[in-house]
């Protein structure tokens, strides 16, 4: 089924994205596997073992779910589904 997505390779460079994550969380995996799919760029950071990073995702979000994705110009969508992700990543045009 498509989904309107195939053919995205890349997402622009002044929206670098950094994915905070935890490796057991559901909503975590699926974001990754959906980002991937459409061969999206972005760095994945596992908060669960990494005490810095998980401070500074709730610095960023307000909060400490997963999974919370970090944009490079600042802006954070946290604690999603990957409708969501869509949603804001089209609202976003960084695809």
């Amino acid at each position: 089924m498509a989904d309107g997505w195939q053919g995205w390779k890349v997402v622009p460079s002044h929206f670098n994205m950094v994915l905070y994550i935890k490796p057991w969380c559901p909503w975590c995996l699926a974001a990754v596997e959906w980002l991937e799919k459409r061969g999206m760029k972005f760095r994945s950071v596992d908060v669960f073992s990494d005490a810095v990073a998980c401070a500074h995702m709730r610095a960023i979000s307000g909060q400490s779910l997963t999974p919370t994705l970090e944009m490079g110009d600042g802006a954070v969508l946290a604690d999603f589904d990957v409708g969501q992700l869509e949603a804001f990543l089209r609202g976003r045009k960084a695809l």
